[in-house]
Order: structure tokens, then C-alpha cells, then sequence
């Protein structure tokens, strides 16, 4: 999503501090560009699921079998339960052999151990022996295992007994007992377990939610009568009691360390905010795919922390405040609740679509606090499968993004929310439709008329509710 976004407002890249000052620079990409390459979509007629990879590079690299039936596969390298990086292969490169697909994880894991290298080098032994530690070298970089040590002891998880803040998980949820199924039976498996859980059912139109948790006795059930995520996040803060207040959503699986990682993410007393990596849990149909490679909530491999520099040097433009995350995988200190008031209910309710998230962290940033991106801590989200499904989201993630920046500037006055809305999106939708007239229809223009649906609609709802208030 960050990626249409950015483009849209003609943004140019810009420096993200990570947590120790290191310079890391943000592209206005969905990821970073050398470690995603997503390839062009086939015509629909052609499109064959994609194979997901994880591969633990512990383990070594292996000679990757052609498959007809397959898209390509969608590799993301580990260092045991660290992501690393990601990379497309189609179908066309396969088989691959072991050592180009090691050329291929080189490439990927760059961005992370780079920043992970540098990291881990400041005063270790290893970059004591080694001078030119610091530089990343690409052509050793792979028979470097002890960098890899290096950088897996500086990302440790701590240890049991170390205090830890208490941290209280709310799932919100509407109508999806399926996927809620697993999303649950996701959240018994943490290695630094919840000190609560809290299922929020929003506006059920039955019993199969609440049958449904009832399987998970360490699950609280709050139904919440009124209809909106924003609501039912609001509900969830107010009937949990944790230090930490964590969220992801009932489509989405946590790995096992997700918690721990959260947590790990709080370090610093002025991130008020952390959020994590989100990675696609199928890509078995057309709408997956295109949503993974034009919208998805992929941030990147490498730790960034949003702050007042970041604020400042976007402000005129338009803060991007989406890039910090997504709202699948995000939590906050409870402290920030008191200081910038709850989630807005105009927001992610089926009216606005979506962006609730993102107006939340643009408030933190704006009350000279920081967020924090800490891609360790790991979700698993399941994308619509339907076209219909992925067309009407996506029409709601326009139509809610407008509304937020109408609403960011009617909280804060900042006029880059008005430039970005009035002066980047008709320019840049005007050049798409400009290109589809002259070059024909394109893959990044099959969501162009509900995108621009979703953003005059975002203006009329905004107008509609700017009187109905938000909840502090």
C-alpha cells in the first residue's frame, strides 16, 4: 500500500533513524527494492499459484525443483527465527541451482545485515578482527557464519526470568470463525506468553465466534454491539489491563516468538508504538497476488525508528505515516491511550475502510513521541482470495485514507495532509489514467477505478461525520 501511496504524493526518499542512529534510507517502495523484486502478473487467464518458501539459512541453500503447476515461489530467509529478506523467482528461472539461489539470498538479506552487521560490530571481538567489518561485502557475504552468530546473539530473545512488561493481546474480529480458529490457536503457542487475551466480537450476526472461543479457555469474549474495527479496538483497550496493548487480526497467525519480539521493540522509553513484519500467508489466487506485490503490509527487514526527524522532514509533504506498519501486527504502551486519546471511531468502520492505524501513529509522531518498526516480530496475514473481495478493500483503503488525512489536518492544521490529498493524488491518477488510455489496460491500473472511487468517496464521508467527533 505504501508504495501507491508514496507515488502518489510524488514523495522522494528519505532517511529512517533505526533504534541506534544508524542511517538506513526508506525508499518509497512497498519493500526494499534489491530484496523483493515482485515480478509482473501474468494475463489473468495464465496466473498459477505461487509457492511460499521459508528457508532457515542454518540449513544451507538447496537446488529449487522446476514446477509447472506454479507461478514461482516466494522465498523468505530466516536465521533460525529471524527473517532476513525475500525474493521472487518465477517459474521461468526454475530449476535453480543451490548456488545461484544463494546469489539470490545475498542480494535479498543485504538491506537487514547490513544494518544487523553494523549493529552487532560496535565493539564486538569479530569487528575488532576484522577492520573492514562495517562495509558489507556481498562477494564473502557468504561464507560469513560468523556474522550471522553475530547478529542472531544481538537479536536474543531475553532471558524468562528478566522482568518484562505485561502485555495484553486483543483480537477484534467480525463474522469469521475460521480464520479466528487458527489466529487463536496461533497465540497459545507463544514463547513469551500474554498475560491476557481478549477476543472482541464486532456486531455478530451469530453465535459461531463466541462457540468458537469457548475452545481456547485462556480467551476472554467481549461482544461489542456497535459495528467498526475502531470501535472494537476502543473496546478492547478498556477492558484489558497490560502495560503493553498488542493487536493483530483474526485473518492473521502469529509466530511463536511474536510477543517476545513486541516487547523487544518497547526498549527505548520514547517508542510509543511498535509494529512488525507481515507476511503473506497463501498466495494461491490472482487477488493474493496483486495484493502482495502493489498493496501489501510488507515493511521491509530491517529495524526503523519513526521519529521527530522523520515527522519534521515529511511534514510539508504529507507524513506517510503507513509506512510505519500495518494494524495487523502493531502494539502501543497504554501510557500513549492517556496522552492522544483513543482510536478514532470515524475510521475503520464500513463506511470509512480503513486507516485508523495509521491516523493513530501520525498522532504519536505529531505529540513528539516515536514508533518503533521491528520486523522480528513476525504475522502471518491471509489475503482475500476474491477479486470482488480485493477490489471492494480496496476501495475501502482509499475512502478511509482520505478521510484520515482530512482528519489529521483538522486535528493538527498540517498542510501536507491537504497537498498530498488535492495536489499528489489527481496528478498521479490523472498520469495512470493518462498511460492506460495511451498504452492500454496495466496490471497497476486494474484497481484504478475503485481507488479513485474510494478517494471522492473518503472526501464525502469525511464532510458527512467531521462533526461526529472523535474518542479521547
Amino acid at each position: 500500500m505504501d508504495r501507491i501511496l508514496n507515488q502518489a504524493a510524488r514523495l522522494p526518499t528519505h532517511d529512517v533513524k533505526p533504534e541506534h542512529g544508524l542511517p538506513v534510507t526508506q525508499r518509497s517502495s512497498l519493500t526494499p527494492a534489491k530484496s523483493t523484486n515482485p515480478p509482473t502478473p501474468l494475463p489473468k487467464s495464465n496466473f498459477k499459484p505461487w509457492e511460499i518458501l521459508h528457508l532457515d539459512l542454518r540449513q544451507g541453500v538447496m537446488d529449487l525443483a522446476g514446477k509447472k503447476e506454479t507461478g514461482g515461489i516466494f522465498v523468505v530467509f530466516w536465521w533460525r527465527d529471524i527473517p532476513l529478506g525475500q525474493h521472487w523467482i518465477r517459474a521461468t528461472r526454475l530449476p535453480m541451482s543451490s548456488a545461484d539461489l544463494r546469489e539470490c539470498a545475498i542480494t535479498a538479506i543485504e538491506p537487514a545485515l547490513r544494518h544487523g552487521l553494523l549493529e552487532t560490530s560496535r565493539g564486538s571481538s569479530w569487528a575488532r578482527r576484522s577492520p573492514g567489518a562495517c562495509r558489507l561485502n556481498l562477494k564473502t557475504l557468504g561464507t560469513l557464519d560468523r556474522p550471522l552468530q553475530q547478529l542472531e546473539e544481538n537479536l536474543s530473545l531475553p532471558d524468562q526470568n528478566m522482568p518484562c512488561p505485561t502485555v495484553s493481546v486483543v483480537v477484534c474480529t467480525r463474522d469469521r470463525p475460521g480464520q479466528l480458529k487458527q489466529c487463536l490457536a496461533s497465540l497459545q503457542e507463544m514463547s513469551l506468553k500474554p498475560g491476557e487475551i481478549v477476543l472482541v466480537d464486532s456486531a455478530p450476526q451469530s453465535d459461531a465466534t463466541r462457540h468458537i472461543v469457548r475452545q481456547f479457555p485462556g480467551v476472554r469474549y467481549i461482544q461489542e454491539p456497535r459495528a467498526g474495527l475502531d470501535v472494537a479496538r476502543n473496546t478492547g483497550i478498556r477492558n484489558t489491563t497490560g502495560e503493553i496493548v498488542a493487536f493483530t487480526d483474526d485473518d492473521a497467525v502469529a509466530h511463536p516468538d511474536w510477543i517476545a519480539r513486541i516487547c523487544q521493540g518497547f526498549k527505548n522509553p520514547d517508542v510509543m508504538a511498535v509494529t512488525g513484519l507481515v507476511l503473506p500467508a497463501k498466495l494461491e489466487t490472482r487477488a493474493q497476488f496483486l495484493f502482495e506485490t502493489h498493496w501489501g503490509f510488507g515493511r521491509g527487514y530491517a529495524p526503523r525508528l519513526f521519529g521527530g526527524g522523520f515527522f519534521e522532514k515529511t511534514r510539508r509533504r504529507g507524513v506517510p505515516a503507513w509506512e510505519i506498519g500495518a494494524g495487523a501486527n502493531m502494539a502501543f504502551r497504554r501510557a500513549v491511550f492517556e496522552r492522544v486519546g483513543l482510536f478514532d471511531e470515524r475510521l475503520d468502520v464500513g463506511a470509512a475502510g480503513c486507516s485508523g492505524d495509521s491516523e493513530m501513529w501520525y498522532r504519536i509522531l505529531a505529540e513528539g513521541w516515536a514508533c518503533r518498526y521491528e520486523p522480528a516480530a513476525v504475522v502471518y496475514h491471509h489475503h482475500r482470495k476474491e477479486m470482488r473481495a480485493f477490489n471492494r478493500q480496496i476501495f475501502y483503503y482509499m475512502r478511509g485514507h482520505v478521510a484520515s488525512l482530512l482528519i489529521q489536518f483538522q486535528r493538527y492544521g498540517h498542510w501536507g495532509n491537504i497537498r498530498r490529498l488535492f495536489i499528489g493524488f489527481p496528478t498521479y491518477y490523472g498520469r495512470l489514467a493518462l498511460d492506460r488510455l495511451l498504452h492500454g489496460p496495466s496490471e497497476r491500473a486494474s484497481t484504478l477505478a475503485p481507488e479513485i472511487r474510494g478517494c471522492l468517496s473518503g472526501v464525502l464521508y469525511y464532510f458527512s461525520n467531521r462533526r461526529a467527533g472523535t474518542i479521547t
